[in-house]
C-alpha cells in the first residue's frame, strides 16, 4: 500500500508543472519603439526617391518630346570625326540651342547612341526636338547643298560655277587640267567633256574635286549607257568619239526634238568623207579670242577644232552634254540630210543638197529685216 501511494503522489507532481519550453515575452521598452519608428522612416524615405524617380523619368520624357529653344530660325553645325559627345552637346550649345550642355550631354548617354553620331554638317530648325536632334546625327541627316552644272557648259564653266558654290572648299585652285583628271582616276583623259550636268548635292565642307569625280563616274555610266544602245553600222568606232558628236549635237541644238536630225547630218557627213563645218568647234578652238563674232577669217583659221578646215571629229568634246545629246549621237535620225541652218526661233530647217539649204539661208538669215 505504501508504495502505491508514493506512485500516485508522483504522477499528481509531474501533472501540475508547467511546460518549460515556452520563451517568455519580453517588457515593451526603448528599443522597439526605435526599430519601428527606424523601419517606418526607410520606408517613407524609399517611397519619396521613388516618386522623385518617377517625376525625373516623366519630366525627362516630356523634354524629349519639346522643341528645342534656338536662337534662331535655325543654326548649324559641323561635327569633326572624333569629337566626344561631350563636346559635340557644348558645340549645340555655342551654336544656338538655348538649353544646358550637360543635359544634352546626359540624354545623349542615356540614349546609348553617343557612341554612333556621325561627323557631317548639321542644321537644326525650329521645332526640333532632343530626339530630333540625336536622330539626325545617328543616321548621318546633314544638311546638304546643291550645285547645277549646266548642258553644253564646258570645263572652265564647270569650275567657274564650282568655285561659287557656297561651302564648297576648291580643291582644284592652282591644279591643271591634267592634274585634275589625274586626281580623280582617269590620268591622260582630256576634261572637256568627261563630266555629266547635273545637280548634285553637297555637305559644307565637301571639295569641288569630290563633286567632279561624281560627275565623271556619271558620265561614265551614261555614256556606257548609251555607247550599249548605238546602231548597226554606225560610223563611230569608240565611246569617246560618241561623246565628241554629243558634245557638238549639244551646242548645234536649239529645240530638243531636233537633236536626232541633227546628228543624222553629222553622221552622214562622217559617211562620206565631208567636213562637219560647224561652227561651235571653231568657236571652241578659237578659246579666249573669240569675242562674240565669228568672222569669215576665223573659219579659215586652221586650228584642231576648225572643222572647216579639217575632216573628221575634233580631237576632243568641246562642252558636255547631256543624256539626250548622247542617245542621238548613238542613234541618229534616218534622213539624207547633209545641211541644216537655223530658222532664227530655236528650230532648224534640213536640207538633202546644196541647193536647197541655200534657199533656206536666203529664206531664214539673209532675208532683210523689217525696220520696227
Amino acid at each position: 500500500m505504501p508504495s502505491m501511494h508514493m506512485h500516485a503522489m508522483r504522477v499528481h507532481t509531474l501533472s501540475t508543472q508547467r511546460p518549460s519550453c515556452t520563451s517568455p515575452t519580453p517588457p515593451a521598452g526603448r528599443g522597439g519603439r526605435r526599430t519601428r519608428q527606424s523601419g517606418g522612416a526607410i520606408r517613407t524615405l524609399l517611397l519619396i526617391l521613388l516618386l522623385v524617380a518617377g517625376a525625373l523619368l516623366g519630366a525627362g520624357a516630356w523634354w524629349l518630346q519639346q522643341p528645342l529653344p534656338l536662337r534662331g530660325e535655325s543654326i548649324e553645325l559641323a561635327i569633326e570625326p572624333g569629337q566626344t559627345p561631350r563636346e559635340i552637346a557644348r558645340g549645340w550649345v555655342a551654336a544656338g540651342i538655348d538649353t544646358p550642355d550637360w543635359l544634352l550631354y546626359q540624354w545623349f548617354r542615356f540614349s546609348g547612341d553617343a557612341r554612333l553620331i556621325r561627323a557631317g554638317n548639321y542644321e537644326a530648325s525650329v521645332g526640333a526636338t532632343p530626339r530630333d536632334l540625336l536622330r539626325m546625327m545617328v543616321q548621318g541627316d546633314e544638311r546638304l547643298s546643291v550645285v547645277r552644272l549646266i548642258e553644253g557648259w564646258t570645263f572652265r564653266q564647270f569650275l567657274s560655277e564650282l568655285s561659287r558654290a557656297e561651302g564648297l572648299k576648291p580643291a582644284t585652285q592652282g591644279m591643271s587640267e591634267q592634274a585634275i583628271m589625274a586626281a580623280i582616276g582617269s590620268p591622260g583623259l582630256p576634261a572637256e567633256g568627261q563630266f555629266f550636268p547635273d545637280t548634285y548635292a553637297y555637305a559644307k565642307g565637301s571639295t569641288d574635286l569630290a563633286v567632279l569625280k561624281r560627275a565623271h563616274h556619271a558620265m561614265q555610266r551614261q555614256l556606257d549607257a548609251a555607247w550599249q544602245q548605238r546602231q548597226p553600222g554606225s560610223n563611230l568606232t569608240t565611246p569617246q568619239q560618241a561623246l565628241i558628236l554629243a558634245s557638238i549635237v549639244e551646242k548645234e541644238t536649239g529645240r530638243p526634238a531636233d537633236r536626232t536630225m541633227i546628228a543624222s547630218v553629222f553622221h552622214n557627213r562622217l559617211r562620206i568623207g565631208m567636213p562637219l563645218q560647224t561652227d561651235p568647234t571653231v568657236i571652241y578652238g578659237l578659246g579666249d579670242a573669240f569675242d562674240g563674232n565669228l568672222r569669215r577669217s576665223h573659219l579659215q583659221e586652221d586650228t584642231p577644232f576648225n572643222t572647216y578646215t579639217r575632216r573628221g571629229l575634233p580631237p576632243t568634246p568641246i562642252a558636255m552634254p547631256g543624256k539626250a545629246s548622247l542617245m542621238a549621237a548613238v542613234q541618229p535620225a534616218s534622213s539624207r540630210a547633209l545641211y541644216f541652218v537655223a530658222r532664227g526661233d530655236g528650230t532648224s530647217a534640213f536640207s538633202e543638197n546644196l541647193n536647197d539649204h541655200n534657199r533656206a539661208v536666203d529664206q531664214y538669215q539673209r532675208r532683210p529685216r523689217k525696220n520696227p
